[in-house]
Parts: C-alpha cells; sequence; structure tokens
C-alpha cells in the first residue's frame, strides 16, 4: 500500500480522510499547515500528497509552486478546496497537481481519485525492459533425443485428492433458540467477509450494505474485534 500526506488545517477533515485511507491499508501521515508539510515531505518521502489550498500561513498553490520549482514534485498531488475558482483548479493543474477534490469530499470521489492518482506511472521509475531482451520461451522446444534413443516418456503427475471445503456454516446448532443462531451466523458473516477484505471497514461496508456506524456498532455488538492490528497480530 502507498504512504500518503494528507495537509489540511481542519482537524476534522484530517481526522475523516485519516480513517478512511487507513481502513484502505495506506500508511497516513498529517501536516496542518506548509511547514509541516515541508517536514514531513522531507521526513516521510509520500506516494501521494492530499493537499489543502486554503490554509492560514503559506496557501496550498503556492506550496505546490514551491515544490515545482525545487524539483520536488516526484508524487503525485491532489488539491483539496470547497471555495477554490475553476481558475485556482486549472492553476493547480498547469503547476503540476494531477487532480482536484472539492470539499465536501465524497467515499466514492476520495478512493476514486486517490485510486488513479497512485496507478500513475512515477516520473522516476526505472525504464522497462526493452521486449527483444525478453527472451521468447513459447520458442523453447525440448531437446531431440539422440539417434538410436527412445524419446523419454512424459513426466507422470500424481494424482491430488481435492481438497474438501466444509461450510463453517455447518458447525451452527439448529437446535437453539433463533436468536442465538442467528447471532452465529451473523459472526460467521461479518468475520468472513472482514477477513476477505483485510478488515477495511470501507469495503466491508460496502459489500454487507451497512453504514459504517451501523456496522461497528454491529460488530462491537457480536463481540468481533474490527482492528487491522488485531488481524496482523494474529497471522505473524
Amino acid at each position: 500500500m502507498a504512504r500518503i500526506l494528507v495537509v489540511d488545517d481542519e482537524i476534522g477533515i484530517r481526522e475523516l480522510l485519516s480513517e478512511i485511507l487507513y481502513d484502505e491499508g495506506h500508511t497516513v501521515e498529517l501536516a496542518e499547515n506548509a511547514a509541516e508539510a515541508r517536514a514531513a515531505r522531507l521526513r516521510y518521502r509520500p506516494d501521494l500528497v492530499l493537499l489543502d489550498i486554503w490554509m492560514p500561513d503559506t496557501d496550498g498553490v503556492s506550496l505546490l509552486k514551491e515544490w515545482a520549482a525545487q524539483n520536488l514534485l516526484d508524487m503525485p498531488v491532489i488539491m483539496m478546496s470547497g471555495h477554490a475558482t475553476v481558475d485556482t483548479a486549472v492553476e493547480a493543474t498547469r503547476i503540476g497537481a494531477v487532480d482536484f477534490l472539492e470539499k465536501p469530499i465524497t467515499l466514492q470521489k476520495l478512493l476514486k481519485t486517490t485510486s488513479s492518482a497512485l496507478a500513475r506511472p512515477s516520473s522516476n521509475a526505472p525504464a522497462a525492459t526493452p521486449a527483444a531482451a525478453v527472451p521468447d520461451m513459447r520458442s523453447a522446444r525440448a531437446p531431440a533425443p539422440a539417434p538410436g534413443m527412445a524419446p523419454s516418456p512424459p513426466p507422470v503427475v500424481p494424482e491430488v485428492a481435492p481438497e474438501v471445503n466444509v461450510s463453517p456454516l455447518s458447525a451452527i446448532s439448529l437446535d437453539q433458540p433463533l436468536r442465538d443462531a442467528r447471532d452465529e451466523f451473523e459472526r460467521i458473516y461479518f468475520e468472513y467477509h472482514l477477513g476477505r477484505e483485510n478488515h477495511s471497514m470501507t469495503r466491508v461496508s460496502e459489500r454487507t450494505g451497512l453504514e459504517r456506524t451501523h456496522l461497528y456498532r454491529k460488530l462491537k455488538q457480536l463481540g468481533i474485534d474490527a482492528s487491522r492490528r488485531k488481524s496482523l497480530a494474529s497471522s505473524s
């Protein structure tokens, strides 16, 4: 996953974006002004920067110009603002920003924009290997047998018994009250999706069709620890 620097003077915006991006598996660094952003940029070497335009000391466009002049725009920068004009967005793009997010930022727009920015090829990425330098394995043929020698028989591939998957639902006892059986089913259901989505609450919310607040409440009710730290500890 990526290292993302979020620069915004509003603590609510920083915390919200940090939570969503962390749930997506990214590492997030926060800065509330241009001075902190400069230090984090040098120390953290982010793969992506989300940069607010309107900040109290140095505005985001001026900081973007500064980085461009110092040849420090070796990472994509996405500008954010709730009051910027079209001219401001165009200017930021001309300087080197790859995209613009208008506040309030929707979940879908944030994920789509960050994913697109991270997919862009890096300016300092190594050049691709020329196709001529890659051997074409399709043209390789087995060596012909020596004169008078019979060709080797094809290798015998041992048969592997098919793996039998036992559904965890079979462990639910039907000789119990409906409420208890339903709780067991829901616990298995949510643990399945948490494992499948690597404990990303954003994707689990989309998969199950539950709003995030309702999802957190349901997991707490079922006694399920949804933290990513626990999943990492159990796998080590």
